[in-house]
């Protein structure tokens, strides 16, 4: 089988060596790839927003199957162009990837069928602010409505906060929206939920906790993710029900009824507070840098499942798990995520690993045969292991080989799973 990955990030990377491993698997095209992928697949430089392009190379290399990795391309109908080509592909359409695309979509989905989440008002103006703020005490959430790659959300502790940030937001700060969504504040502990899903079935694809905020002790701006570890403690067997019960079977069965199946991975963002599980997003794709430690644990064939999905046969596949605990480390360009760095060489010559360590590349390309950052996530150290705090202490050991002096990372990526010395 030929498949086409489309993406660039640590996420592609992750799925991509899992294609390869796969016995399913002829040749993969990475559209556009990395540096990483670029070891075990054909990189082909096309702009996958320009559907018309990506459909005649897809047709060049005799594609079989799609894979979709990021959001962007879902949101703006990806999937709908090429299943009107008759092409085989993996992901939500148009209109179900408002579940990531729309925070006032997701959330008006979660009002007119009871699904458990923050109170909320979808905002076009000043005067609906202050409506809410009226009645709402403080901290509370302000959450740009279209995509804003993890930086579209800021917990406010005063109305000034508020004003100065929905400012930004209706001026056009992030370009796919100038509205916004207020949220009350909700304590707990997030966690990542993952599925993949049919037109009619779906399957856990993995637990995960991030880290999104850029400091330690998780202070800082928001950003992609500086790491992840999985499975996470807080999903267990009553736990899930509840997830399944109160969230996922109400959202599927929403979208079915407007005649738009889900397909494809879905990515429930969740708080959990007081043992209840409150829906906080949706994300239409696998999670960066979720994904990159869900894949090492995954026994079962990818491209097969993947496979199963298009062709509504996922009940007929069962999901096999190792033993293992999974944790990665992104490592950062200085300056991250307020300052984009220029390109800067990485020497990973030293580095040996074995069958359980990784390096999933993100912002990283070949310039002249030689390795280079491209990006502000730059690399994923991904371990495999019994224990977390003996995977972070690899972890850190490998990063130590890479000796980056442009780079940064966060050292207490695990800290609820590990207990400090």
């Amino acid at each position: 089988m030929n498949i086409a990955l489309i993406g660039s990030g640590g996420r592609e990377h992750a799925l991509c060596q899992k294609m390869y491993d796969s016995y399913i698997t002829n040749k993969i095209y990475c559209i556009p790839g990395n540096a990483g992928t670029a070891s075990i697949a054909k990189n082909l430089n096309v702009d996958f927003l320009n559907f018309k392009k990506l459909f005649s190379v897809i047709k060049l290399y005799k594609i079989d199957l799609v894979i979709v990795g990021p959001e962007l391309p879902l949101v703006k109908g990806i999937v709908d162009f090429l299943k009107k080509k008759k092409i085989k592909v993996f992901g939500p359409d148009k209109y179900a990837s408002q579940l990531e695309g729309s925070k006032a979509f997701m959330k008006s989905l979660c009002e007119q069928n009871n699904i458990p989440t923050a109170g909320f008002k979808v905002c076009k103006n000043k005067k609906d602010i202050r409506s809410f703020l009226m009645s709402h005490k403080m901290p509370i959430v302000v959450k740009a409505d279209g995509l804003a790659s993890g930086k579209g959300v800021v917990i406010c502790q005063s109305n000034k906060e508020v004003e100065r940030f929905s400012n930004e937001i209706f001026l056009g700060k992030f370009k796919s929206s100038k509205k916004l969504v207020l949220e009350e504040y909700l304590d707990g502990e997030e966690v990542s939920y993952f599925l993949i899903v049919d037109k009619n079935h779906f399957s856990f694809m993995g637990s995960a906790q991030d880290h999104k905020r850029v400091g330690e002790n998780e202070t800082g701006p928001n950003t992609g993710g500086m790491g992840a570890y999985s499975p996470s403690p807080l999903i267990n067997k009553k736990m899930e029900k509840k997830i399944i019960n109160k969230i996922v079977k109400p959202t599927l069965k929403a979208l079915k009824a407007k005649n738009h199946p889900y397909t494809g991975f879905l990515y429930v963002g969740l708080m959990i507070r007081n043992n209840e599980p409150y829906l906080i997003e949706y994300n239409v794709r696998m999670g960066d840098p979720e994904c990159q430690v869900i894949m090492p644990r995954l026994k079962t064939d990818l491209v097969n499942l993947l496979k199963a999905s298009v062709d509504n046969k996922l009940n007929k596949v069962k999901i096999n798990w190792k033993k293992d605990k999974c944790m990665t480390v992104v490592l950062c360009s200085k300056g991250y995520p307020n300052k984009k760095m220029s390109e800067k060489k990485i020497n990973l010559k030293k580095v040996n690993l074995d069958k359980k360590s990784f390096i999933f590349h993100a912002g990283s390309k070949i310039i002249d045969g030689l390795l280079f950052s491209n990006g502000g996530r730059v690399l994923n150290v991904v371990v495999l292991g019994l224990t977390f705090q003996k995977i972070r202490d690899q972890i850190f050991k490998i990063i130590k080989t890479i000796n980056w002096k442009y780079g940064f990372f966060r050292k207490d990526i695990g800290w609820r799973v590990i207990i400090k010395k």
